[in-house]
């Protein structure tokens, strides 16, 4: 058995445990968190210790066997969070993907990444691209043709709609919607319920329906 360690907390990093436990392919070892102490744990019932912080990645990358997850979702601070993960040198290869056995796949027909969550139920239409890190919590649907670029997440329930570009880090909130042939710029957030029918240019915060551009970050 693969052994994972995710690098999180509560929240995605939970999800990512719950899905790595589900397939059975994978023995989490622990978290590496840099706000709780070691020695703690993470989760409320199936409980995992925190083995670390993001400074001891490299204590397990000779290990042929100890695979990673990514589960930082920031909200406030994409920018920082990805490039954060970068100086963390984690080759593409040692990401492991987490797909969900309920998540629906046209098979052969898409394009996934490596390290990328695919939580119960999410959805990816034919001609679908998913690149490295990528997060798609449940229900979530992504339109044909579409592309998730590295980092990007797509929550409950959000639906992307066809010929769609998520940019770097960009983050599509609860019950979203973006309807086709919209680009969204790179670490760029959609608040939830919004429905997005326009370009949204990289770093604006985006609420409403029609959405409309709250902010700059």
């Amino acid at each position: 058995m693969k052994k994972l360690i995710i690098l999180g907390g509560r929240g995605i990093g939970m999800i990512a445990a719950s899905v790595a436990n589900d397939l059975g392919t994978y023995q989490v070892l622990g978290f590496l968190n840099d706000y709780v102490p070691v020695g703690d744990k993470v989760g409320k019932f199936n409980g995992y210790k925190v083995i670390g912080s993001s400074n001891d990645v490299s204590k397990y990358l000779s290990d042929d066997d100890t695979y990673f997850f990514i589960g930082y979702v920031g909200m406030k601070n994409e920018k920082e969070i990805f490039e954060k993960i970068t100086k963390l040198g984690i080759p593409r290869t040692k990401f492991a993907t987490l797909i969900h056995p309920t998540a629906i796949i046209p098979k052969g027909f898409c394009s996934i990444g490596n390290g990328v969550l695919m939580a119960p139920l999410s959805q990816l239409s034919p001609d679908t691209t998913v690149e490295d890190n990528c997060i798609l919590l449940p229900n979530s649907f992504l339109g044909h043709d579409s592309t998730m670029k590295r980092f990007s997440h797509i929550t409950a329930n959000s639906v992307i709609g066809g010929n769609v570009m998520l940019g770097y880090g960009a983050h599509v909130g609860t019950n979203a919607t973006v309807r086709e042939n919209v680009k969204i710029g790179d670490f760029a957030l959609i608040g939830s319920g919004s429905v997005v029918l326009n370009d949204v240019p990289e770093n604006a915060v985006v609420v409403g329906n029609p959405a409309k551009i709250l902010k700059q970050r």
